[in-house]
């Protein structure tokens, strides 16, 4: 019985270290820095969307003006947002980091 169970162990570590083995081959750094800016360009024009919609729907709360100045500045919001998205994309597009060294 004791052979039994060392057997196992024996099959259980091996599956083991496989398993960590296969984990290693991952993303690289340099799509690692890829995927972040891109979560960064996405949640800064997400912000700029949801910012100025609330101070638009905060703005007619105050001065009763219905929903219009929250479309205008949910509108305008969404051209800064797309505005901010592109040029940092540029600038990222302009960094020489981005080369594939890895």
């Amino acid at each position: 019985m004791a052979d039994d169970r060392r057997n196992a162990e024996d099959d259980l570590d091996r599956r083991l270290k496989d398993a960590r083995a296969g984990q290693r081959h991952g993303i690289s750094a340099a799509e690692g820095r890829a995927e972040s800016r891109g979560w960064a360009i996405g949640i800064e024009f997400v912000g700029t969307v949801l910012v100025s919609a609330f101070v638009g729907w905060l703005l007619d709360g105050w001065l009763g003006t219905g929903p219009w100045l929250m479309i205008v500045l949910l509108l305008l919001g969404f051209a800064a947002g797309t505005r901010r998205a592109m040029k940092t994309s540029a600038q990222f597009d302009a960094t020489p980091d981005n080369d594939n060294k890895d």
